[in-house]
């Protein structure tokens, strides 16, 4: 089964709504249509789909991780090569804290950017429908389907809301 998307092209941020509105009224499930445009519009402005993100648990895991980690790096070490340093004990906690707080960052932050890469869906392999008017203003609603049965339905709320160009693409 194939994947199918067609792009309507409005200038009128108001009919791009409108076509939202109708496509949520025609029975298609959030998520299968979204918005493509080159202007920044507050977010939810056309009544889209807003997807949560879970990029918080990247860096909060990469931490526990990292400073899991590094208590057992440093506690290992000390315990290998033990050095008794008149007469301290050999697992020193405040020889330990930079290695802990280096190791929890350093995890953190590698977590976090592979999060951001992997939240974004990159590398994107096969990228979806575009029109380069997108860019100069206009407004782009994407509906992806699977079922060629409502690609029909789908184009009639398109021209409805005032569509000036649909183009299809599989």
């Amino acid at each position: 089964m194939s994947t199918q998307s067609i792009l309507g092209l409005f200038q009128q941020p108001e009919s791009a709504a409108d076509a939202m509105d109708g496509l949520k009224e025609a029975g298609f499930e959030l998520g299968t249509f979204d918005v493509l445009t080159g202007t920044p519009y507050p977010e939810g402005a056309f009544g889209e789909y807003v997807p949560q993100h879970r990029l918080f648990r990247f860096p909060a895991f990469g931490a526990i991780i990292g400073f899991t980690l590094s208590i057992f790096l440093t506690s290992v070490t000390q315990l290998a090569y033990p050095m008794v340093t008149g007469g301290k004990p050999i697992l020193s906690i405040f020889a330990m804290l930079i290695i802990m707080y280096e190791m929890t960052m350093l995890a953190g932050v590698i977590a976090t950017v592979i999060g951001i890469v992997f939240e974004s869906r990159l590398p994107n392999m096969k990228p979806g429908i575009y029109d380069t008017r997108i860019t100069e203003g206009w407004i782009g609603v994407v509906v992806t389907f699977d079922d060629d049965s409502k690609v029909a339905d789908a184009e009639s709320v398109l021209n409805k809301a005032g569509a000036l160009e649909i183009k299809h693409a599989k």
